[in-house]
């Protein structure tokens, strides 16, 4: 004999049932997504593009790494936006991109400058890429649909808008004077002694072209007559020493 008291309980659990599955159901439509990612596209791209043309570029002068953050960027967010509408964790797509990165950039050395941009990049495409932007209202109602989060988009924007002003902070100390070095194979090592550091100096600043704050004497080879000096000195505003830091010519590239 059936129980009604069981059977008003099992309808009201199949009712539950396919409320879930009315919810889980609710998609976006194709103006909708098409919408999604247009708004992380256009972001994404606008800062990046901000980050590289007025702070690196304007410095560094690396048309290379130009190419290489503008594309790698959109890369990154194409990449994680699509993995985010299937069955594929985050993890995995960020593995697939370190796997990339040891490949590529393991044959050469990258300066840490670049390679401190090229992971705020990242970063920045990660979080354009994976941050909500639409919402799922309707819940209690029969017909649940998404609309435009815009207090999410504004968070969105507003952390873009930070990690760009903290560059901006921190690259304006940049334009002050700010000390760099060189490392010169050096060819009169009758002068490194500390008697004649005064005399080596002059000479240096005369041959080099700059005004020396400090040098350092290292490797010295006395049956080549030669020895390593690093030497400090003062860059004025706007100026970089981005390419003391190369030493083969393969380093130099074409601007």
């Amino acid at each position: 004999m059936i129980n009604l008291q069981e059977l008003g309980e099992y309808t009201l659990a199949d009712e539950n049932i396919m409320d879930v599955q009315a919810i889980t159901d609710a998609a976006m439509t194709t103006c909708q997504s098409v919408t999604e990612l247009c708004i992380r596209l256009f972001l994404n791209l606008l800062v990046c593009w901000i980050l590289v043309q007025f702070f690196y570029y304007r410095k560094s002068r690396r048309r290379d790494y130009y190419f290489t953050f503008m594309v790698f960027s959109t890369a990154m967010l194409m990449l994680l936006y699509i993995m985010g509408n299937v069955e594929v964790g985050v993890g995995l797509t960020l593995g697939l991109f370190a796997i990339f990165g040891i490949i590529r950039y393991r044959t050469e050395t990258v300066p840490i400058r670049e390679m401190t941009y090229l992971f705020v990049i990242i970063a920045l495409a990660a979080m354009n890429g994976l941050a909500p932007v639409y919402k799922l209202v309707g819940v209690a109602s029969a017909a649940p649909h998404y609309e435009l989060n815009t207090g999410a988009v504004a968070i969105m924007a507003l952390s873009n808008a930070l990690v760009v002003l903290l560059i901006w902070i921190l690259e304006s100390e940049r334009l002050l004077k700010h000390t760099s070095t060189k490392l010169v194979l050096y060819d009169r090592i009758d002068l490194i002694v500390p008697e004649r550091r005064e005399e080596l100096k002059a000479d240096l600043e005369k041959r080099v072209g700059v005004k020396i704050d400090n040098l350092e004497v290292g490797h010295v080879d006395f049956l080549k007559d030669a020895a390593y000096i690093k030497i400090y000195y003062t860059l004025e505003k706007g100026q970089t020493g981005s390419i003391d830091t190369l030493t083969k010519a393969k380093q130099f590239v074409e601007q």
